[in-house]
């Protein structure tokens, strides 16, 4: 799912499946022109529902919206650019709860403790991406499917098949929903639509 992407749905219709400012003019719309309902907006990085200001005229949710064009990043004070440690890494200090024996393994470990635990973070990232991606598409088909189809039948079953990652039945349970509906879950989910 492209990042800053954002749907629009009248009821069961999809209205708008794109930038936040044109789910946005669609949501008005639908409003004014006494839509069916509910109106939802939704975040396609998360499944989840959103609200927004819809004040105003089209120009000004536009401008309210639309991303901003891309600006120089603002330089920091050479003071604020040196500190303590290493913070052109962005090396970030928090707590961390260890038993014994794992604080005498991290010790033994060439460069410390530090580095060892950052190597053990980057090797899991690296190895885990596709189940996280994975389980993120899930989580972003379900919050979705949860608000515009926990009343429609088979939700229980489709759910679980979702979660599964048994695709023939989940596609079988949507078959039976909802055209715009279906096909943003799939597509929210990482399946072909």
């Amino acid at each position: 799912m492209m990042p800053g992407s954002f749907a629009c749905f009248d009821g069961r219709r999809r209205l708008a499946n794109g930038p936040l400012h044109e789910a946005a003019l669609a949501a008005k719309q639908a409003l004014a022109a006494d839509a069916a309902g509910p109106v939802l907006l939704f975040d396609n990085a998360t499944g989840r529902s959103i609200d927004v200001d819809l004040r105003g005229d089209d120009a000004q949710i536009v401008a309210r919206f639309a991303p901003a064009p891309d600006a120089p990043p603002a330089e920091a004070p050479e003071a604020e650019k040196r500190g303590r440690g290493r913070p052109s890494l962005g090396v970030v200090a928090r707590e961390v709860t260890l038993l014994p024996r794992h604080w005498d393994w991290l010790a033994a470990q060439p460069g410390g403790a530090s580095v060892a635990l950052r190597k053990l973070v980057e090797t899991e990232k690296r190895t885990q991406a596709a189940r996280d991606q994975r389980r993120q598409a899930q989580e972003r088909a379900y919050h979705f499917m949860s608000a515009m189809a926990g009343d429609l039948p088979g939700f229980e079953e489709a759910s679980r098949a979702l979660f599964a990652s048994d695709t023939e039945r989940f596609r079988e349970m949507l078959a039976a929903w909802p055209g715009d509906i279906s096909s943003h879950i799939l597509e929210l989910g990482g399946f072909e639509a």
